[in-house]
C-alpha cells in the first residue's frame, strides 16, 4: 500500500520547511523554503562553516566598516546556502528579507535586488528563486514592483483574508498561510481548545482562499504551511503547494494509506472585484485580531533571529 506522503505528492506539490541538506537529499521536495531561524540554525551547525568563513572573507572586500560587513555576509552567506539547496531540488528556493524591512519597500525591494544578483552570479536563473516578504501593506507593494523586474515572491505570514486578496490582486507569484499558527491563536484566544481536522480554522482558512483564488483566476500559488498535524495536511490535499516540516514529512512517509484530494475547482470564474485600495486593506486587516497579533509576532520572533544571527557573525569578524 502507498504511504500518504507518496499519495499527497500526486495532489500536491511537497515543499520542505528546513535548510539541513540531509532531509532535504532523503524527503526529496520539489521547493525549500528558508527564513532567518533556518540560517541561524545552520549558522550553528559546524558542517556549514566553510560557507560562513567564505561568507565573511566575501563581506570583508566589499566595505571596512564592520556593521556593513555583517550585513554583507549575512545577504552572501543566505544565497550560499541557498545554492546548495538547490542542487538537491528541482524547483525553487525561498530566500527572506530581513524582517527590519517588514514596513519598508524600498529597503525591500534593494535587498531582493541584491539577493537575485548573487545567486545569478552563482549561475542561478530568477526561475528558481523566489524573494520572501512578511504580507504587510509595505511587503506587498515591494513585491508587486519586484514582479514587474522578472523577481518573483512569496508573500509569508499571511493570516487574514486582506492580505490573501491584496497579494493576489498585486500579482505576486505566491502566498504563504499558516494553518498551524491559525490553530493555535485560537486554541490559546477562545473556548474550543480542541479541533477536527475539517473544523480546523487554519484549515478551513487555507480552503477558502484556495477557492477565493479558483474563483476569480488569480494565478498566485496558494502555499499552506505551519502544520501542526498531519490530519491538517491531509485535509487540504489538492492545496497547491504544502510546506511540510521534516518530523511530519517522516510521519507521513511511515503513515499507510491514499490521501483523498480534498481541494479542486471546477466551477466557471467569476468578473473580479475591484482592486483594494491601501485604506481599505488596513481597515480590514485589522479587524482580525488574530491575524494582526500572529503577523506582528511572526516579524518580532524573525528578527530576533535575525539579530542572534548578525551577533554570532559580528564575533567572527
Amino acid at each position: 500500500m502507498m504511504d500518504q506522503l507518496s499519495s499527497v505528492r500526486k495532489v500536491s506539490t511537497i515543499v520542505a520547511d528546513t535548510g539541513e541538506i540531509s532531509e532535504i537529499k532523503f524527503y526529496q521536495p520539489h521547493d525549500v523554503t528558508t527564513n532567518a531561524s533556518l540560517i541561524l540554525r545552520a549558522v550553528r551547525a559546524s558542517k556549514y562553516d566553510d560557507l560562513v568563513h567564505a561568507s565573511i572573507i566575501w563581506a570583508c572586500t566589499k566595505s571596512r566598516k564592520k556593521e556593513q560587513q555583517v550585513e554583507y555576509a549575512i545577504e552572501y552567506l543566505t544565497v550560499s546556502l541557498g545554492v546548495e539547496i538547490l542542487k538537491y531540488v528541482p524547483g525553487s528556493i525561498s530566500t527572506a528579507i530581513d524582517a527590519r524591512f517588514s514596513y519598508d519597500i524600498e529597503n525591500s525591494i534593494l535587498q531582493a535586488r541584491r539577493f537575485v544578483t548573487l545567486y545569478n552570479n552563482f549561475g542561478v536563473t530568477n526561475k528558481r528563486i523566489l524573494i520572501k516578504l512578511a504580507a504587510t501593506w509595505q511587503g506587498i507593494c515591494a513585491a508587486s514592483k519586484l514582479e514587474q523586474e522578472g523577481i518573483r515572491c512569496n508573500l509569508t505570514l499571511l493570516f487574514s483574508f486582506a492580505q490573501a486578496r491584496a497579494c493576489a490582486e498585486a500579482g505576486v507569484y505566491l502566498i504563504s498561510l499558516f494553518v498551524g499558527r491559525i490553530l493555535d491563536w485560537h486554541i490559546t484566544n477562545t473556548s474550543i481548545k480542541k479541533y477536527t481536522a475539517m473544523s480546523d480554522p487554519g484549515v478551513m482558512f487555507g480552503r477558502k482562499i484556495y477557492e477565493y483564488y479558483k474563483k476569480y483566476g488569480y494565478q498566485t500559488i496558494v502555499m499552506c504551511a505551519s502544520f501542526r498535524n498531519i490530519e491538517e495536511i491531509t485535509e487540504l490535499a489538492g492545496c497547491d503547494r504544502l510546506t511540510i516540516p521534516p518530523h511530519l514529512l517522516k510521519e507521513l512517509s511511515e503513515t499507510e494509506g491514499d490521501v483523498t484530494c480534498k481541494l479542486f475547482y471546477n466551477m466557471a470564474q467569476r468578473e473580479r472585484p475591484i482592486c483594494m485600495t491601501e485604506s481599505e486593506f488596513l481597515w480590514q486587516h485589522n479587524q482580525n485580531l488574530m491575524a494582526v497579533e500572529k503577523l506582528l509576532e511572526g516579524i518580532r520572533f524573525f528578527n530576533i533571529d535575525q539579530i542572534q544571527l548578525k551577533k554570532i557573525i559580528f564575533n567572527l569578524i
